[in-house]
């Protein structure tokens, strides 16, 4: 799976109804020279103009290389990360998305990213009582206009099931997405597939694995496959020394690598494929080859 090969000497099977989802803000704001410090992280491009004009700039990205669905910059624009501001960077992330994504075509999707209310790779640190906090962003997503929440890059399976049921309560249709963090030990593939059929019983419309390495995200895929809803990935490039992505490793053929292994997960009945840190839109780009079965260019 590591070998290189762009996997696409043929078409997926029912490749028409796999979805393709954008690829990461933050990793790419940092290869764009934008910085993401904490608390923000992501979201503090939102506050200049040269950072909101990047930010614009890397959905568009997205979008030419193939994707759909565009998760708008909110990760981290929540009251408890942004403080007052929070609503109106809330809804300028959604309406940049929204504009990027018009320029090149009409059917586009965007997405609000609600995410643990601490770290995403600390378990540990989630609140006894997350509700609160997360029905006011539900709320504010919904109404700031995106097609569907995506609760994503939860490794405490309480936490978000509790922002999946919020998300559900708007009306809108909620995905939700687990990791099982960098050294794929947070979540074991078959706690993530019971997390992912509960998610499913309290109405998630899609449950994914994100930020988890590519070159161990299979397991949890197959895992998923259980759940009765619609299932998919969008991994993290792993180690910089897999080639897969990454500042040092975004070229033509780190992003068939990736497809390489997005292609096993697709075999394993996924309809939902994109990319988490590191990747980028040549990894996009190379998924969409993938499933539209052309050769990728490069």
């Amino acid at each position: 799976m590591k070998d290189g090969s762009s996997g696409a000497c043929g078409a997926i099977a029912a490749g028409a109804g796999v979805t393709i989802l954008d690829g990461p803000v933050g990793t790419e704001l940092a290869a764009r020279g934008v910085e993401t410090p904490a608390p923000l992280w992501s979201a503090a491009a939102l506050l200049d103009a040269r950072g909101r004009e990047v930010v614009r700039a890397i959905h568009r990205g997205y979008a030419l290389a193939g994707a759909t669905v565009h998760t708008a910059n909110t990760f981290r624009t929540r009251r408890r990360q942004a403080g007052a501001a929070w609503a109106e960077l809330t809804a300028r992330a959604v309406s940049l998305a929204r504009e990027a994504a018009r320029e090149v075509g009409s059917r586009h999707r965007i997405a609000g990213s609600v995410a643990p209310l601490e770290d995403c790779y600390r378990p540990d640190l989630s609140p006894a009582d997350a509700r609160q906090e997360h029905r006011e962003f539900a709320r504010a997503l919904a109404s700031a206009g995106v097609d569907l929440i995506l609760c994503e890059t939860f490794p405490h399976p309480g936490e978000a099931l509790v922002a999946l049921e919020e998300a559900v309560a708007t009306g809108v249709e909620a995905w939700v997405a687990f990791t099982a963090g960098p050294g794929a030990d947070l979540l074991s593939p078959g706690e993530m597939g019971i997390a992912a059929r509960e998610a499913a019983r309290r109405g998630a419309r899609a449950v994914l694995v994100n930020c988890t390495p590519a070159t161990r995200t299979l397991a949890y895929v197959e895992q998923l496959a259980a759940s009765g809803v619609a299932f998919g990935a969008y991994a993290n490039a792993g180690a910089a020394s897999e080639g897969i992505g990454f500042p040092e490793g975004t070229d033509s053929a780190s992003a068939a690598r990736y497809a390489a292994l997005a292609r096993r997960w697709l075999e394993a009945g996924a309809t939902i494929v994109g990319g988490c840190c590191g990747t980028g839109p040549a990894h996009v780009a190379a998924l969409r080859a993938l499933v539209d079965g052309a050769r990728p260019a490069g």
